[in-house]
C-alpha cells in the first residue's frame, strides 16, 4: 500500500509541476489579452459616440 502511493505520486509528480507551471503562465497571459481587450473595447466604443 506504502509502495503504491509512493509509485503514484513519483508518477504523477512531474505531470502535476508541469500543469501548474502551464496554468500559472497562462494565468498571466490572459490577464493581459484582458487589458488588451478593455482598451480595444474603449476605443471602438469612443468612435462609435464620435
Amino acid at each position: 500500500m506504502y509502495e503504491d502511493t509512493i509509485m503514484m505520486i513519483s508518477n504523477l509528480g512531474f505531470p502535476i509541476a508541469v500543469t501548474v507551471y502551464l496554468l500559472i503562465r497562462f494565468e498571466k497571459k490572459i490577464e493581459t489579452l484582458e487589458i488588451a481587450l478593455n482598451k480595444l473595447t474603449n476605443v471602438l466604443s469612443s468612435k462609435e459616440r464620435k
